[in-house]
C-alpha cells in the first residue's frame, strides 16, 4: 500500500510516499533524515492488520514538508535525498 504524507498548495505538491509493502521498519531513513521528518511506528496507522513496524512522516511535519525537506531537495549535481538513499528496500519516494 502507498501511504502519502504531505500537502498541495499554490506552489506545488509536497508529498513523501512510503510503500508499506516494501518498508521493513528498519529505521535507516530516520537516522539519515537531517530534519527528523521520519519516524518508525510499531503499528501502521494506515493498515491495522500489519504486524511489523513501519516508517511514517511525523504528524507535526506533514504540513511543513516544503520547508523541512528543502535543504535536501534534489538539484543538478546534488546526491540523492538521504532518506531515499538510506532505504535499501526502495520504499520511499518524494513528489518533487
Amino acid at each position: 500500500m502507498l501511504a502519502n504524507y504531505g500537502y498541495t498548495d499554490g506552489s506545488g505538491d509536497y508529498f513523501i510516499t512510503i510503500d508499506t509493502d516494501k518498508c521493513n521498519g528498519c529505521g535507516e531513513c530516520v537516522t539519515a533524515c537531517p530534519a527528523g521528518v521520519l519516524e518508525v511506528l510499531d503499528d501502521d496507522p494506515n493498515d491495522p492488520l500489519r504486524e511489523e513496524p513501519v516508517a511514517v512522516v511525523g504528524t507535526n511535519k506533514r504540513n511543513k514538508l516544503k520547508y523541512e525537506c528543502n535543504p535536501c531537495k534534489p538539484s543538478i549535481g546534488r546526491p540523492p535525498l538521504p532518506c531515499i538513499e538510506a532505504c535499501k528496500a526502495g520504499a520511499i519516494s518524494h513528489s518533487w
